[in-house]
């Protein structure tokens, strides 16, 4: 809880989504909500995580009814003060792995867009997923977005010479070893998958929502707006493709309650 904390008291989300970069992650991720919220114009979103409101805050604009639970104080009080009073939205401090304020089949769409970067036990990420599934309704929609492993091999430990410093946290699979003093958990899609086989649900897609921009994250920032509206269509239309799913930042496994 410290290690977080300190993490999101001085790490600005908001500007990260904003960013060039940031926004290919924002955009796809809003993409899928639309296409499975399939026109409902008042839905019901729990967004599980919700950080300083990026898209709860959008989605209530859009008019749905959106609760919004998220772990860090700092975080809630940014939510609240983008509030103009016009938004059905709900903000409660409260944790992914105990959802017992809300009752069972309550959310046509339940989102958890940050809790599984942080959830180091194979039993806690149950925990969670099975949490937002069971207070979503039946034929509902779950989005969970997961950091991913290789990334991190690729950019951070070769990319930037971090090899030694970090070979004591990689086993010999290379998968990184993480706990809360590492701040992010990361995961390989048999992982996804395998807790997807315990939990009463159907895959639908697996997404890969930033695919490789961050890996000219300089060059996609620098670009100009026709570029930028290029790449992004690029992106679009290849973020499906398995053989790029594992190697993205960040993935959105997109799931429909049994």
């Amino acid at each position: 809880m410290d290690y977080l904390e300190n993490y999101y008291n001085s790490f600005d989300e908001d500007k990260r989504l904003l960013s060039k970069h940031g926004q290919v992650e924002y955009i796809t991720t809003m993409k899928y909500i639309h296409e499975y919220l399939n026109g409902a114009k008042k839905a019901r979103i729990l967004e599980i995580g919700a950080g300083t409101g990026r898209y709860s805050i959008a989605l209530a604009r859009e008019g749905h009814s959106v609760s919004a639970v998220e772990l860090i104080q700092h975080n809630i009080d940014v939510l609240i003060s983008k509030l103009t009073g016009v938004e059905d939205l709900e903000a409660v401090q409260g944790n992914a792995l105990d959802l017992s304020r809300f009752a069972d089949g309550t959310f046509d769409m339940t989102l958890v867009l940050g809790p599984m970067y942080h959830l180091y036990t194979r039993q806690d990420q149950f925990t969670a997923l099975s949490e937002a599934v069971r207070v979503t309704k039946k034929g509902g929609i779950i989005m969970v977005a997961y950091c991913m492993n290789e990334t991190v091999i690729i950019r951070y430990v070769f990319g930037k010479a971090n090899l030694r410093d970090t070979i004591d946290m990689i086993d010999e699979n290379w998968h990184c070893k993480s706990t809360p003093k590492e701040l992010f958990e990361l995961v390989r899609t048999e992982e996804i998958a395998e807790l997807d086989s315990r939990l009463d649900v159907e895959r639908l897609k697996l997404v890969a929502t930033d695919g490789s921009t961050n890996y000219i994250r300089d060059k996609i920032d620098e670009m100009d707006g026709y570029t930028f509206g290029k790449w992004t269509e690029y992106h679009l239309a290849t973020c499906e493709r398995q053989d790029i799913i594992g190697i993205s930042d960040h993935t959105l496994d997109i799931l429909r309650k049994k």
